[in-house]
């Protein structure tokens, strides 16, 4: 890691010169970041080759039924090892705005890039796990500098969750409501934005839906492609009365319940012990890869590499990479264990009238009808789109990005 420390003053001058994202408003600490973990990669790659993985499966013909493939883990293996440069990777990620300031004694990483339009709108855009702030990159550029001057653009705010890449780990009380607050004080104290919107999924849709309700005169839209109430399946939603209008919802609702019933065996696990599986893989990135992996390909569509995804196995290898050299596998997996609550079974409304747009995308392992999203906010916008999955920033980055845009339709800061 490299840090070069600017005054506030100097800072805000040098960033008012060459464009550069900067904090305005209370005077504060931060630290422009760059990314720096080539030193790390060697022992990575040694530990990666020493690995082994059987010859042959235990049980041939399972493929992925009961967890990752083998055959696709050698793959995955090999290709770490003979068609990845992690520097290559390091060199893109660079080539956007990092910064680190210090919020309740935590140190906090976050990307901030401002568009040159006067009418662009703050967005904080919150991953979950197993994401980082990789996934929402192809985003940046679109919707700060969009190539149709007409198009609405954004200030594009990406936090690391505590415990995440470059973000310190938080105490052990620490709930995804306290990261609501420090990233509120991000915003507004540190960035100087009086009021922002947020784009949310998997824990940050935690994190976001608290910022939603209870900064509602600063969270002035919230957009989200997951939220932190359990999915019902189809007898719940036929016992209350919600129809679903279409294959594509059905579709959808057919693997949100089949994540209930056989993916969701990590979320107990990291609910429960999580410090036994990030021991077990702390110093193991081929154990990670497994683990993260697995994820990785199964909440993604099939199509996942081919356009308009670009969630290819390079970009899988990187997001594991930046887990393991990073050295925050086990404090990633604690967010499940500090919120036991965090997803909730009995859905209740946001105190806020500020806009909620939702979407929806085919192979997700959530799914909520129209009328369940309704339930939990403001509705003003539910769009479903046939490819993509989890992580849509990164598997339909062309579709999640003309959905943020309509954030200015409804954009109301009174």
């Amino acid at each position: 890691m490299h840090h070069n420390t600017f005054s506030y003053a100097f800072l805000t001058l040098l960033a008012a010169g060459l464009g550069i994202a900067t904090p305005v408003g209370k005077p504060s600490l931060v630290t422009t970041f760059k990314v720096n973990l080539s030193d790390e990669t060697p022992r990575m790659l040694k530990l990666i080759k020493e690995s082994k993985l059987p010859d042959e499966p235990e049980y041939p013909g399972i493929g992925s039924t009961f967890g990752i493939d083998l055959d696709v883990l050698k793959g995955l293996k090999q290709q770490w090892l003979h068609d990845f440069d992690w520097n290559k990777q390091q060199d893109e990620i660079n080539k956007y705005n990092h910064f680190t300031t210090k919020i309740e004694n935590l140190d906090i990483h976050f990307i901030h890039h401002k568009s040159s339009s006067p009418d662009a709108i703050p967005l904080l855009l919150l991953h979950g796990w197993p994401g980082s702030f990789l996934e929402f990159l192809p985003l940046i550029n679109p919707l700060t500098s969009p190539k149709n001057t007409t198009s609405p653009s954004f200030h594009i705010i990406i936090p690391s969750l505590p415990g995440f890449a470059f973000s310190s780990a938080p105490p052990a009380n620490w709930t995804n409501a306290d990261t609501a607050r420090i990233f509120n004080t991000l915003m507004t104290s540190i960035l100087g934005y009086e009021k922002y919107a947020i784009h949310a999924t998997d824990w940050g849709a935690d994190v976001g839906y608290s910022l939603y309700g209870n900064y509602n005169t600063t969270v002035r839209a919230g957009h989200f492609a997951f939220i932190p109430f359990f999915p019902l399946n189809g007898a719940q939603l036929a016992e209350e009365g919600v129809v679903l209008e279409s294959e594509l919802e059905r579709f959808e609702l057919e693997m949100a319940e089949e994540w209930r019933r056989t993916g969701n065996g990590y979320f107990i696990l990291q609910s429960t012990k999580p410090n036994t599986i990030g021991l077990a893989l702390s110093d193991n990135p081929v154990g990670q890869l497994a683990w993260i992996g697995e994820k990785m390909i199964d909440w993604s569509d099939p199509r996942a590499g081919s356009g308009p995804s670009v969630l290819d196995r390079r970009e899988l290898l990187t997001g594991v990479s930046l887990f393991y050299l990073t050295k925050s596998f086990v404090s990633s997996t604690f967010i499940y264990a500090q919120n036991p609550n965090g997803f909730k079974d009995e859905y209740t409304k946001a105190a806020t009238d500020a806009p909620l747009l939702f979407s929806a995308f085919k192979y997700n392992v959530g799914f909520w009808p129209p009328a369940k999203v309704a339930q939990v906010g403001n509705l003003v916008s539910y769009r479903n789109h046939d490819f993509g999955g989890h992580f849509p920033g990164l598997d339909n980055p062309a579709a999640l990005v003309e959905d943020l845009r309509e954030i200015t339709t409804y954009w109301v800061t009174s």
